[in-house]
C-alpha cells in the first residue's frame, strides 16, 4: 500500500375409547340402617381454611395480567434502517461495472496520514465524525467513504465522509459543525467504476493492480482521486471480511 495509488493521483488510476365392559353387579339390599355419614361425622377441621393460604400452592398468573406490558411502559424503540451504499445495487465480486454516483449531502472531515497508518487515521475520523452528529442529533445514512485527495509514496491526504439524510438548515455546506474542520458537503459524484475488494486491508493493493490494469487496457482516464466506501467497518487493516468499495471517476 505505497506507490501503486500514487499512480492514480496522477491520473491513472389422539386418545383411543376403552373396549370392555364390567358386568353389571346387582344391587346391594335395602338397609334401614343411617349412612355412616350420619352416625360418624367428619370433624369439622377437614373443611379447608380459606383464610390461610397454602404455602406449598402456588398461583398461576392471569394470562390476560402476565402479558400486559406494566402501565406507562414506553413503546420499544424501532430497529434504525440500514445505511445504504452510494449505488445500492451490489457489484459482481469478480468484475468491473459501470455506475453513476449520486451527490449526497455528508459531513466531511479533511486529514492526512502515512500509508502505514491508513486504517487507524481513517478508523478515528470516522468516529469523531459520527460522534458530532450525535451531540448535534443528525443520523447517519450511508457508508462512511474516504476519497484520497493527494498521495505520494510516503502517505496521502483524505477526506473522511459520513452520508446523512440532509444538510441542517443552521448550518452551512462550508460552516464547520464544531469549529474544528467538520464540515457539511457533499459526496463525489458523477460517471465511475467500481471495483469491489473484499479481504484485509494489507492486501487492497491487489485490487488497485487490477485496477490499473483495466484502465491501461481500455485506455480509461480517470480524475485524480479515488474513492474507497467501506460495505463492513473499517475495524482492522488484517480483517479478512472487509468489504471495500473502490471508486474511480471517469474524466
Amino acid at each position: 500500500m505505497t506507490r501503486l495509488r500514487s499512480l492514480l493521483s496522477a491520473g491513472l488510476l389422539a386418545l383411543a375409547p376403552g373396549s370392555g365392559f364390567a358386568q353389571e353387579a346387582a344391587p346391594p339390599p335395602a338397609s334401614n340402617a343411617p349412612p355412616p355419614a350420619v352416625t360418624n361425622p367428619l370433624p369439622t377441621t377437614t373443611v379447608p381454611d380459606t383464610g390461610k393460604p397454602d404455602p406449598n400452592r402456588t398461583t398461576a398468573p392471569q394470562p390476560e395480567k402476565a402479558l400486559a406490558p406494566p402501565a406507562g411502559a414506553p413503546a420499544p424503540a424501532a430497529a434504525p434502517s440500514p445505511r445504504k451504499a452510494l449505488v445500492e445495487t451490489p457489484g459482481d465480486a469478480n468484475d468491473v461495472d459501470e455506475v453513476s454516483l449520486p451527490p449526497k449531502p455528508a459531513a466531511i472531515l479533511s486529514g492526512k496520514a502515512k500509508w502505514e497508518e491508513a486504517v487507524p487515521s481513517l478508523k478515528a475520523a470516522f468516529a469523531r465524525i459520527e460522534a458530532e452528529l450525535s451531540k448535534a442529533g443528525v443520523a447517519p445514512t450511508g457508508r462512511p467513504i474516504a476519497v484520497f485527495a493527494k498521495t505520494d509514496d510516503d502517505g496521502f491526504q483524505y477526506e473522511a465522509m459520513v452520508p446523512v439524510a440532509e444538510i441542517p438548515a443552521a448550518k452551512g455546506a462550508e460552516k464547520p459543525a464544531d469549529g474544528e474542520g467538520i464540515r457539511f458537503g457533499t459526496t463525489p459524484s458523477g460517471k465511475a467504476l467500481r471495483f469491489p475488494h473484499k479481504g484485509s486491508y494489507d492486501e487492497i493493493d491487489g485490487t488497485y493492480e487490477t485496477l490499473t490494469a483495466y484502465l491501461d487496457a481500455k485506455d480509461i482516464v480517470v480524475q485524480d482521486r479515488f474513492i474507497e466506501e467501506y460495505v463492513t467497518d473499517l475495524n482492522d487493516r488484517a480483517d479478512e471480511k472487509l468489504d471495500v468499495n473502490i471508486y474511480a471517476l471517469v474524466k
